[in-house]
């Protein structure tokens, strides 16, 4: 039965799927699972805590088992010729399967996807081919009825998904977005999610899921199992932010792939678009350490990873050696004797660019005349996966241009561009291969394209002892291109550049063709597919090294389902706990941040409430109590908000400006600091203000703050980097600190920080003989850390009694330093507020001077 959890995604993401639901006809017979939900998580050994990216621990992947999730199985079906059963083998072709050579020998795969077949299969055969797929081949088959298929594969996947990642905007008059469409796609990816949960088990396993047909699965997967190991590897392109917000579902596509633990892209372009949208939609920044990219999402760390796939070297290597592939090569030379073969291997789709190529070998004919009964184009082109007007425009006109080509340069036994319109076996590709002197791809985006990797190992073991050479003119919007140095690199759009690439690639000298074939082969034979999956598969395991040391749980509904991950010793706040701790103590300190603390930081009236106010004074009459106000804020603005607070001391700018009570002058934090700093900063940060817009500096006493939360994410973010490298050069010898905060670049005194002022108002209360045994310090926000850093450790540093209570508190479950969390500030108030009421007022007559209100910093 489905669980509740399921339903609730689903209804909240898509609405209702009575119209699409897949309990017509028989149900199929569910198999049995390994494990039917998540036990008891172990703990990891000593070798496997090891955190370091260059840790020697052994590998654990050779003691788990994987489970690879794709729309479809490597496993082809055909239909018996006496129409009885089915003949079932393995797609020698398929990456699912190739990607094996890099996982330990040893290591269990299980594979969930759809199967293909050649005839559809009739729902009576879905339990025997289920049963068959499992001893025999270790899948688990996904059947789609027609109705659902059609509308997630036809529909959804190809109709949006396909155009919009390969950056073509929907037309105006395609019509709006169809929310039918999207709600097949999420029940679809839930039937997968389906067939994972009922073969999976958490502890042991690892999910790999594949390409963008799935994008909606790693929220199913990761709603059921919190600690799941899940990675996720997309082999198209992914578009500008400009391109992907159109979409509609843009954010649950987001917050379902952040589900995963790593996210795999063929190229630093892909990746760095990826990122760019979570900033720009999300809010997320990304960190590079130690050469890994990582997003902090709710306290786990999605990895980033960037490496194109390769081919599988074993599979080529074995059809060249086959003796049928020596004739059809002795074929094709005797049918291209004495011509000059260029070639180009495309799938029918209207991104392959094979009429901007057919273009471009027609323009190299006439400004070239003297190729003109000498050189070839073989253009073979593989069925279409899609369906549509816009494939059968393409394909006529890429028809209509080969007839034209031929019928303009053509003559009796010669024919420009031979059209090779169907599909092409491994063993009559290879040999085409090896009879192409330049191999040509025009796609005007790509994900990957693998066929020039396939062309140079064919190269390169080719018959017989002359020497390897090959050339390649490629589109540079593919994303095999950035690895192939060597090629020549064109625009397809470009018709007359790339008919002189073609020129150029064909009539180079042979010492130059060789140099070139032998660095891409270099690099192809080492960066093969088992390398590729190798690669992806240890950092999976070093991503997920730290999922058993973490407290997780999840929060949200629908796609904003997330997880969040902390410190086991994190834990929400008992109010009841923390009064206890408070009536029994006799001399207490007490911090408290401002902003996103007291008021929220959504807030645009930032004035404290009449509330605020009753309960400070309530906490400062307590003779035991000394509060403070620690915040950014500049003296004046915290100076006049409190102003009925008489005895509240307000730690301003961070602890730069301070006073003990309202009585008292405000004292400086290091007397001799020379500001002289502010004039070499300022211009600094005036330059890149007039060339960021939406960014603004503020001005305070002690420090400089330039914000740039309005500028344009990617922009602003890079202006900051580039600032920080600039201020800290300029200066380098000056006593200030540069820091980068969340929007924000500031320079400020060194040694000045909500930490050093909160030790030093512990330290002057031990000297004055009113050792603490009761801190508590609330905060939210980055530099509030600094201070929960310094309270946790006060004990050792003989500031306050060896039985103090010590509560260091944030705002919000996320990670941080402090011990406890609040939700919000109406939390903080409440707690505030049973403290007051626990509070001891002092007697009039000592209510106006504080015991503590002499102590210097």
């Amino acid at each position: 039965m489905m669980s509740r959890s399921y339903t609730n995604l689903v209804d909240l993401a898509t609405g209702n799927f009575s119209a699409l639901s897949t309990s017509a006809g028989a149900r199929p017979r569910r198999l049995s699972r390994v494990m039917t939900a998540p036990g008891p998580v172990s703990e990891l050994d000593e070798e496997d805590r090891a955190n370091s990216v260059s840790s020697d621990a052994p590998s654990s992947l050779a003691q788990d088992r994987i489970i690879i999730v794709a729309n479809q199985l490597p496993v082809r079906a055909r239909r018996r010729s006496d129409g009885r059963g089915w003949s079932l083998a393995w797609d020698d072709e398929s990456l699912l399967l190739q990607l094996r050579d890099g996982l330990p020998d040893d290591m269990e795969v299980l594979y969930v996807g759809s199967l293909r077949s050649d005839f559809p299969i009739d729902p009576r055969d879905h339990d025997d081919l289920a049963q068959t797929l499992l001893d025999r081949f270790k899948c688990v088959p996904a059947f789609l009825p027609a109705d659902l298929l059609e509308k997630f594969y036809h529909g959804f996947c190809k109709q949006l998904l396909w155009p919009l990642l390969h950056y073509l905007l929907p037309l105006p008059g395609a019509g709006r977005f169809d929310r039918a469409l999207w709600e097949a796609y999420v029940l679809a990816n839930r039937v997968f999610a389906q067939k994972v949960i009922e073969i999976i088990s958490p502890e042991d396993d690892y999910v790999w899921v594949h390409d963008y047909h799935l994008l909606a699965l790693p929220s199913f997967l990761r709603r059921r199992f919190l600690r799941l190991r899940m990675g996720f590897f997309l082999h198209s392109p992914f578009p500008s932010s400009e391109i992907y917000r159109t979409l509609p579902v843009r954010e649950e596509i987001l917050r379902s792939l952040l589900n995963c633990d790593l996210i795999g892209f063929h190229t630093f372009d892909y990746a760095r678009h990826f990122l760019s949208c979570c900033s720009r939609m999300l809010g997320l920044e990304y960190q590079s350490r130690r050469g890994y990219v990582g997003l902090d999402y709710f306290g786990r760390t999605v990895g980033i990873k960037i490496m194109p796939v390769g081919v599988h070297m074993g599979q080529l290597q074995s059809a060249l050696s086959l003796s049928d592939g020596e004739c059809c090569i002795n074929e094709l030379k005797q049918q291209f004797e004495g011509k000059t073969v260029l070639l180009g291997v495309d799938d029918m789709d209207i991104f392959k660019g094979i009429n901007l190529k057919l273009l471009a070998f027609e323009q190299m004919l006439k400004l070239h005349p003297e190729w003109q009964g000498k050189a070839v184009l073989v253009q073979i082109v593989n069925p279409a996966r899609g369906k549509g007007r816009d494939l059968e425009e393409i394909q006529a006109e890429v028809e209509e241009t080969c007839k034209r080509i031929n019928g303009q340069f053509g003559c009796d036994g010669y024919s420009p561009v031979v059209y090779v319109n169907r599909t092409v076996s491994l063993s009559e590709r290879i040999a085409y291969y090896l009879v192409a002197e330049c191999l040509v791809v025009t796609a005007v985006r790509d994900g990957m394209n693998l066929i020039p990797y396939e062309y140079i190992v064919c190269r390169q073991g080719s018959w017989g002892s002359e020497p390897k050479k090959s050339m390649l003119v490629l589109s540079e919007f593919i994303g095999c291109s950035p690895s192939l140095s060597g090629a020549i690199r064109v625009n397809p759009w470009n018709a007359e550049a790339t008919a002189e690439a073609m020129n150029e690639a064909i009539s180079m000298s042979e010492a130059e063709k060789q140099l070139r074939h032998e660095k891409h082969y270099r690099y192809v034979s080492t960066h093969d597919v088992g390398y590729w999956s190798r690669s992806f598969m240890q950092d999976m395991e070093r991503t997920c090294r730290d999922h058993l040391r973490r407290r997780c749980w999840g929060i949200g509904l629908g796609f904003g389902f997330r997880v969040v991950a902390l410190d086991p010793n994190f834990r929400k706040l008992n109010v009841d706990s923390i009064v206890s701790d408070y009536g029994k103590a006799k001399s207490r300190a007490i911090f408290l941040d401002y902003d996103g603390t007291m008021v929220p930081q959504t807030s645009i009236n930032k004035t404290p409430t009449a509330e605020v106010v009753s309960i400070i004074n309530t906490l400062c009459a307590d003779r035991k109590n000394v509060v403070f106000m620690v915040s950014g804020r500049g003296r004046d603005c915290l100076g006049k908000w409190f102003l009925p607070c008489k005895k509240l001391g307000i730690a301003a700018e961070h602890g730069y400006f301070m006073r003990w009570n309202g009585e008292e002058e405000w004292e400086t934090y290091g007397h001799n600091i020379d500001f002289g700093w502010i004039q070499m900063a300022q211009p600094v940060m005036k330059l890149y203000t007039e060339a960021t817009d939406g960014s603004f500096i503020e001005a305070k006493e002690s420090a400089l703050v330039w914000h740039h939360q309005d500028a344009d994410p990617d922009f602003g973010s890079s202006q900051a980097k580039e600032m920080l490298d600039h201020l800290e050069s300029v200066l380098a010898n000056e006593p200030v600190a540069v820091k980068r905060g969340q929007f924000i670049v500031e320079v400020k005194p060194q040694g000045v920080s909500k930490g050093i002022i909160s030790e030093k108002i512990l330290s002057s209360m031990c000297e004055n003989g009113r050792q603490a045994d009761f801190v508590l310090c609330v905060g939210d926000d980055r530099s509030d850390e600094d201070m929960f850093e310094g309270i946790n450790g006060i004990v050792n540093k003989d500031m306050v009694a060896s039985n103090t209570s010590v509560y260091a508190c944030t705002v919000g479950q996320k990670p941080s330093k402090a011990k406890y969390y609040l939700d919000d500030t109406f939390d903080v108030i409440n707690m505030l507020q049973a403290l007051a009421e626990a509070s001891e007022p002092s007697p009039s007559s000592e209510s106006k001077t504080e015991p503590s209100s002499s102590a210097e910093i």
